[in-house]
């Protein structure tokens, strides 16, 4: 079948589609952002910390003040469980996960807290 300027009309639809999904998802996330006043009245777990972010190797860290079992969720841009994992110590393994976005979920002691995480 012959497209004009030989470009099927079909894949800009689907490119534009995931385009789309992908911005209204961005915007999402940037606009749940807590601002510093707000994390003192919110049950954050205290002292948490992840690195490294964005990382290149198969391993994260995540630690926090009482370093306590988490529970660990990570979501993909479009909102499904990739990895749900408990860890008693620091260490993450991400090893299956693609290159991308994701979104982090930890819950330690009954308290949350949700990050980006940039995976290269």
């Amino acid at each position: 079948m012959t497209y004009l300027y030989g470009i099927d009309p079909k894949s800009i639809a689907m490119k534009l589609l995931y385009t789309l999904l992908f911005a209204v998802f961005t915007l999402s996330i940037s606009a749940q952002e807590i601002s510093v006043s707000q994390t003192a009245e919110m049950t954050e777990i205290p002292g948490f910390k992840l690195y490294p972010n964005p990382t290149f190797d198969d391993v994260i860290y995540i630690t926090t003040q009482q370093n306590a079992p988490k529970e660990i969720t990570i979501y993909d841009i479009f909102g499904k469980v990739v990895l749900r994992n408990r860890i008693t110590n620091t260490e993450l393994d991400i090893s299956h996960l693609d290159s991308g976005v994701y979104v982090l979920q930890v819950v330690e002691n009954k308290k949350s807290i949700s990050r980006k995480l940039v995976i290269k």
